[in-house]
């Protein structure tokens, strides 16, 4: 019989009294138990994540994995079985997820049973890890909660564009329980402040924020400008986004979209939303096929009914002094092309909205941006707002219009007198919330 820390090979495996300081912190281990996460049924949203870790790093398994004072629990183990709770952790210091709460920074090993880092680990052998890549996950204070992490049987180099996209997608795991986190505590403060109007307004507004951008993107060689103007009078947090994003090489991902009622459920299909289009974008250079990811992940999320999201999606890149794409339409008002010229078209690609069917029947439409062109996204807060004291709309007919006089702006210009006009048509009572995205190429110089 082996003496107890010590494997087969000889090697001295390690002990809990081998572990850092970091592992036993109590304000991060409280963190990790605050997540209410540990012991867990497996949640489609983070199989979906960890999936796509290993399908894009070419292995059959990935872990999502919170680490506590004694153990790591795999909040998803993809390829790994039928798993009970029970057999979905092992102790902490078998674990190499000890190492990103060490360090809080990525780690990747292209030989487990070699390298000085993990050759300690009993869990190298018993699970025959080759090669093992991880990269922290966080709580809504940034402690470390554990990893989302890769592994392989065999011994293997980790290219800079796996782990980069390894990254990208603990990244998605961190907003996701901070989502929770922000929602959770969003409900106990509204239930505590139901009394108070206005303080449940201002905690839904924070929420509504939080769902877009902090930052537009800036695109070489574009004018971006969004703008997100809340319902007159609005108490809750509503489904309107937008986002631009890099995808990969010189190309650009814009998305807008209307998630159908208000809420935190609202809110928690937008997150998804945000941030599954983010996480799938990388993998596909087709809107149409993005926004099919996508509804499969709502339907596999079993969104409520009601919850249904409209979206735009176009993806474009630079080519000379002009910009070229793919944009496709969910069940979406039309994007409006404004030409230098002063005409202004259609880009519509016609499709269900996500989350209700299986088959949306989706299609790309193909565009150009020259120099003077604008392509201007909306929400149908825009085109459904009502005359004040009277029933006439803005309408698609009165945005066009309005678009083709924007001669000279620039992409900010074109977004306030956008809002400027319906506000003036409501008499500044907008009666839905609305948001707004504008791509301008410049003129070129004279």
């Amino acid at each position: 019989m082996l003496d107890e820390g010590v494997a087969s090979g000889g090697r001295r495996l390690k002990t809990i009294a081998d572990l850092p300081d970091e592992v036993f912190d109590e304000a991060r281990v409280a963190a990790v138990r605050a997540t209410g996460l540990l012991d867990g049924e497996p949640e489609a949203v983070f199989d979906d994540l960890a999936e796509l870790a290993a399908v894009s790093v070419g292995v059959e398994r990935a872990l999502v994995t919170l680490v506590d004072d004694r153990r790591s629990f795999w909040l998803s183990a993809v390829g790994m079985g039928a798993l009970s709770t029970g057999e979905r952790q092992n102790a902490v210091q078998e674990s190499p997820c000890h190492l990103l709460v060490a360090t809080d920074q990525p780690l990747s090993v292209s030989d487990a049973a070699a390298d000085p880092r993990t050759r300690g680990l009993a869990v190298v052998g018993r699970l025959g890890i080759g090669a093992w890549a991880g990269h922290p996950i966080h709580g809504p204070d940034g402690e470390v909660l554990g990893g989302l992490c890769v592994l392989d049987s065999r011994s293997r180099a980790w290219s800079e564009r796996q782990l980069k996209t390894l990254g990208t997608l603990a990244r998605a795991v961190t907003a996701e329980i901070r989502l929770r986190h922000a929602l959770v505590t969003a409900e106990r403060q509204v239930r505590e402040l139901e009394s108070s109007w206005r303080a449940s307004t201002a905690l839904a507004r924070t929420l509504q924020q939080s769902l877009l951008p902090p930052v537009l993107a800036q695109v070489s060689g574009v004018e971006t400008a969004a703008l997100y103007l809340s319902a007159t009078g609005g108490a809750e947090v509503t489904g309107d986004f937008y986002d631009l994003f890099p995808v990969s090489g010189s190309r650009w991902c814009v998305v807008l979209g209307d998630v159908c009622g208000k809420g935190v459920e609202a809110a928690t299909v937008t997150a998804l939303a945000r941030y599954t289009l983010r996480a799938d974008a990388p993998r596909h250079l087709s809107p149409s096929r993005m926004l099919d990811q996508l509804n499969e992940a709502l339907r596999a999320q079993q969104v409520p009914v009601g919850r249904f999201l409209t979206v735009v999606c176009a993806i474009f890149r630079p080519e000379g002094d002009r910009f070229v794409g793919l944009l496709c339409t969910a069940g979406h008002p039309p994007a409006l092309l404004r030409r230098a010229d002063g005409t202004v078209h259609e880009l519509f690609g016609a499709g269900a909205a996500l989350g209700i069917f299986d088959d949306i029947h989706l299609r790309n439409v193909r565009f150009e941006l020259g120099p003077g062109d604008v392509l201007l996204f909306y929400t149908d807060g825009v085109t459904e707002a009502r005359q004040k004291g009277g029933a006439d709309f803005f309408g698609e007919d009165g945005l066009a219009r309005l678009l083709a006089g924007c001669a000279d702006l620039s992409a900010e210009q074109i977004i306030t007198r956008v809002r400027d006009a319906v506000l003036a048509h409501t008499g500044d009572e907008a009666g839905d919330d609305t948001a707004l995205l504008a791509l301008r190429v410049p003129p070129r110089p004279l």
